[in-house]
């Protein structure tokens, strides 16, 4: 896991590749499951993300939508998702019905990233799996809360403050190689809507986001060095 944050810092979603290479060498789960699973982690994790964004809204939703400005919809948008979805059931049937080899194995591989997909649904402890990742997201928002009192403005801050600011760093995480750049920007951009002088504000983002990649940094280097040495075998 260290190793994925580690390499996404470098080139965007990588590290989800480098984690599933890392799981098949070391711990010999094949490649396309090893990735299934981690595509599996990534859709919940979306899930969550937009869990907390509709409680975001729930709490400020004039707020968010000033902030965001006020996106309209946009029917093409709709019509292009459409028509990609119909073409990937068109190329899937296509695939299967080949007798190429090549074809065979693109649609072994799409077989395995699929079954790891499901794997929440056949898994011995799903439960746990779920309490685990609800615990884990409670931490994302503890750490966060956690470093309001590095500053005197944000110190008093709210949940209801909090929650919008956590949202706009996932989002800037998402879009960025580890929010660089963006993370401390779309985090004072929410908290100068409460009342946060702007310069503590971004102030507040700075230190989040070096704090999170210090550690990401350390961490991950360690990872890439003890793995080999802890698995010779």
């Amino acid at each position: 896991v260290l190793i994925a944050y580690f390499s996404n810092l470098g080139i965007p979603r990588s590290g989800e590749v480098l984690r599933a290479t890392a799981l098949a060498t070391y711990a010999g789960v094949p490649f396309q499951k090893g990735f299934g699973t981690i595509v599996t982690e990534r859709i919940i994790d979306l899930i969550l993300l937009f869990s907390f964004i509709g409680f975001g809204f729930l709490l400020h939703s004039e707020l968010l939508f000033e902030i965001i400005g006020n996106p309209t919809f946009n029917s093409y948008i709709l019509l292009w998702l459409i028509v990609g979805v119909g073409l990937f059931f068109v190329v899937i049937r296509i695939l299967k019905r080949a007798k190429k080899v090549w074809a065979t194995k693109i649609m072994r591989c799409f077989n395995g990233l699929w079954s790891g997909m499901l794997s929440v649904r056949f898994m011995k402890n799903k439960w746990a799996f779920i309490a685990h990742t609800l615990f884990i997201w409670l931490m994302y928002l503890m750490m966060f809360w956690v470093v309001t009192f590095s500053l005197p403005e944000t110190s008093g801050l709210s949940l209801s403050a909090i929650v919008p600011a956590f949202i706009a760093g996932g989002f800037a995480m998402s879009a960025t190689n580890g929010g660089i750049g963006l993370y401390p920007l779309a985090v004072a951009a929410v908290l100068q809507a409460f009342a946060v002088p702007y310069p503590q504000a971004l102030a507040f983002g700075w230190v989040m986001w070096t704090g999170q990649t210090i550690m990401v940094v350390i961490f991950g280097s360690l990872s890439f060095l003890l793995l080999p040495i802890f698995s010779k075998k």
